[in-house]
């Protein structure tokens, strides 16, 4: 059953809410050893709040959409009471006073949460290997990964260990896991849900640096439940100026025969797997034979390579600003070296205003430009990454906690540098804030989930939500990996 299923159930008290947390914290005592995506486990205070929520329906008394549902955490937001590593060994310990605005949110809804989910160190990977709790397994083969930064999140919803799981996204971190795990996942519009709270207990800052590129935002099995979830975090907060009171309410729906769709496989010739290709070029004969109009295309004042160096160049400027002087000094290096290889990574050195305000007018361009694009259309579809789960790189090396894989990535017959393969697909929509959902279309011939992106215009994200339910009746709904039937029914 899906998050919103199972709170109408308990609404109606079909379900008890202990009955639902039991029957996950079964599947999660069974199945977590051999997939590691839950680190820590919320399991007595979920005992406690459900047996208070069944109370509360007994007298009459409604928390909120999520009352008495299960979720899980990564493990870079703040939650209260329960530790909170963002996996970066300084933080092992640390056990947060308050809750990230999004939980909070989520916790005024009345969620119950059973856990924290991995993630790579401070999130800066597209695997999910920590150095605190160690490798996450994919759950459709645990010889593969289930992406990264939120690889965590998405292999816990895969599995059934929670309805409903709250990721975030610099570089692809809910897409590519989503992708990866047969899941569906968004990633909202920059600054359309608040980040406060995401990386706690890191030294204090001198300023806010992370402004741009980042989102925070719900992996589920289903898509409304990322609708229900956006509405319950989503929206102002009065710790973070730049997220605006913007009305999330339901679009008009558009019949699936009226809807004209734009789609591609290839940006700026970066390979995608054959099998990719043909799983996104069925999907759209498909969606043509439902009635859409679909042309392939792609913006053609669209500088991606010019983006991708853009969005290196934003990253190393507001997130790395504050590495130490030597380590920044060897990314530097590093940088240098592979800069011809990877567009997407850039460094800036010095990093002077001038630097950094001719950044940010490239991006409000390219940004200029992928709007208009999208305008002519109702939804742009295209892949998330090069290939479907890849089995698990080992790191060769790290910079700091930038790790280094000397090992390329294989397209069909093509050799790619692991960072280009990874991420060209989905750093584009980081560096223009477009809002997009990661849906399941089809599986591999062994047997890996295949995803798209689905992407619309900036502070469309209940339109595009709305599309991506119709298209999703016609790719078929999410199909959970064999082997994870349920341990203990509600």
């Amino acid at each position: 059953m899906t998050a919103s299923e199972i709170a109408e159930k308990i609404r109606n008290r079909e379900l008890s809410s202990v009955q639902v947390i039991e029957a996950f914290l079964k599947q999660i005592e069974i199945f977590n050893p051999k997939l590691n995506a839950i680190v820590t486990l919320n399991a007595e205070n979920a005992r406690r709040r459900a047996k208070e929520a069944d109370e509360a329906i007994s007298k009459g008394e409604l928390w909120g959409p999520l009352h008495g549902v299960p979720v899980t955490i990564k493990d870079n937001y703040a939650t209260a009471g329960i530790r909170s590593t963002s996996s970066h060994p300084p933080l092992k310990d640390f056990v947060p006073e308050k809750d990230a605005t999004v939980v909070a949110h989520l916790l005024n809804a009345g969620a119950i949460i059973l856990g924290k989910t991995n993630l790579p160190e401070l999130g800066m990977d597209f695997q999910t290997n920590s150095p605190i709790f160690g490798i996450t397994n994919n759950p459709w083969n645990t010889d593969y990964s289930p992406g990264g930064s939120s690889g965590g999140s998405a292999a816990a919803v895969a599995a059934g260990f929670t309805p409903l799981a709250l990721g975030n996204d610099l570089g692809g971190s809910i897409r590519i896991p989503s992708h990866y795990c047969g899941i569906f996942g968004l990633k909202p519009t920059e600054h359309m849900v608040s980040g406060y709270g995401v990386s706690p207990g890191l030294p204090p800052k001198k300023f806010h640096s992370i402004r741009h590129l980042v989102s925070f935002g719900p992996l589920a099995r289903s898509v409304d439940d990322l609708k229900l979830c956006l509405k319950i975090i989503g929206g102002s907060d009065q710790k973070v100026i730049d997220v605006p009171d913007f009305p999330l309410i339901e679009p008009d729906v558009k019949k699936i025969n009226n809807l004209k769709i734009a789609w591609t496989d290839d940006f700026n010739g970066v390979p995608v797997s054959s099998e990719t290709r043909s799983a996104l070029k069925f999907f759209i004969d498909r969606l043509s034979k439902a009635g859409c109009s679909t042309t392939k295309t792609a913006p053609t004042d669209f500088d991606f390579n010019e983006a991708w160096k853009t969005y290196g160049k934003i990253v190393d400027m507001e997130f790395f600003v504050h590495v130490p002087f030597f380590k920044r000094f060897m990314m530097y290096l590093f940088g240098r070296k592979i800069r011809n290889e990877v567009p997407s990574i850039e460094m800036v050195y010095p990093i002077t205003y001038e630097k950094y305000m001719g950044t940010l007018t490239k991006r409000d361009m390219l940004i200029g430009s992928m709007e208009r694009f999208l305008s002519q259309w109702d939804v742009f579809i295209c892949p998330v990454s090069t290939t479907s789960a890849l089995k698990h790189i080992p790191i060769s090396n790290r910079i700091g906690y930038i790790p280094i894989y000397e090992e390329d990535v294989m397209v069909d017959d093509r050799s790619l540098n692991y960072w280009v393969a990874m991420g060209s697909y989905t750093t584009i929509f980081n560096l223009t804030g477009n809002p997009v959902v990661v849906m399941p279309i089809g599986y591999t011939k062994k047997g890996m989930p295949i995803g798209v992106q689905v992407v619309a215009r900036r502070w469309h994200d209940m339109e595009l939500l709305s599309i991506v339910d119709q298209l999703a009746k016609t790719a078929g709904s999410y199909r959970p990996p064999k082997g994870y039937k349920r341990a203990q029914e509600y």
